[in-house]
């Protein structure tokens, strides 16, 4: 599996937080940006990220800004995307069970570090439970 990792400036710390723990662990990654902590424009990463996820080069993609709300809005606009803005692990493996979300959005002013990286760790071993989950998320790739 295949990781993007992108952020804008808000989310530029826990950005690199994330690339340390996929390294850590042998994830392979895509690191989209930005790579400084100069303001930059958070969809213009969120579609790069969702592009990527899109065209099959990688497979899920994980989206920080200041909230995580910015983020998770501008990439749910693009048709096949399924972006979750999380602040807690119940609701990152319950977002990969029950709608198979293949963005995760995190805010670096909101979720400490510790939990920030507990959230990734736990949306990335979660799966898509499919069954009774798949007709709704069908559903909403219909919209």
């Amino acid at each position: 599996m295949k990781i993007v990792v992108g952020s804008d400036h808000g989310g530029f710390n826990y950005k690199n937080k994330i690339i340390e723990y996929l390294k850590n662990n042998n994830i392979d990654y895509i690191d989209i940006g930005t790579y400084s902590t100069d303001s930059c424009d958070y969809p213009v990463i969120a579609r790069k990220a969702a592009e990527k996820i899109i065209n099959g080069e990688a497979q899920r993609g994980i989206l920080i800004c200041g909230t995580g709300i910015g983020m998770s809005i501008a990439a749910n606009k693009v048709k096949g995307i399924r972006a979750a803005h999380c602040t807690d692990t119940f609701s990152a493996k319950a977002t990969r069970a029950h709608n198979n979300s293949n963005i995760l959005c995190l805010g670096e002013r909101i979720t400490g570090e510790c939990i920030a990286l507990e959230i990734v760790d736990t949306w990335l071993k979660s799966e898509f439970e499919g069954g009774r989950h798949e007709r709704r998320v069908n559903q909403i790739e219909e919209l």
